[in-house]
């Protein structure tokens, strides 16, 4: 399920950027404000090409009641999320 936003403790969160997560190296499943996030090989690859990327979230379900949080991982990622928008008419 494509999230835009999730609000947690009265945080908005949309994307998320590699800074934002503390430049992690390694892919695993990390504890974040909202819940746990999930960083594959492959996103870490993208943040290396492209350092400002910003991914979208994406909720996961979890099946398991073991798990505290939310579940999370990294959808669709925009290479330069600062930059401004050219309009063409």
């Amino acid at each position: 399920m494509a999230v835009d936003k999730i609000t947690v403790d009265k945080i908005k969160v949309g994307k998320i950027t590699w800074d934002r997560v503390g430049r992690v190296t390694e892919p695993g499943r990390y504890m974040y404000t909202f819940g746990w996030l999930t960083i594959t090989a492959g996103d870490l690859e993208i943040w290396k090409r492209y350092p400002q990327a910003a991914f979208t979230l994406l909720a996961q379900h979890s099946e398991s009641h073991e798990s505290a949080g939310e579940e999370f991982h990294l959808g669709a990622f925009d290479v330069a999320p600062d930059a401004p928008t050219i309009t063409t008419h």
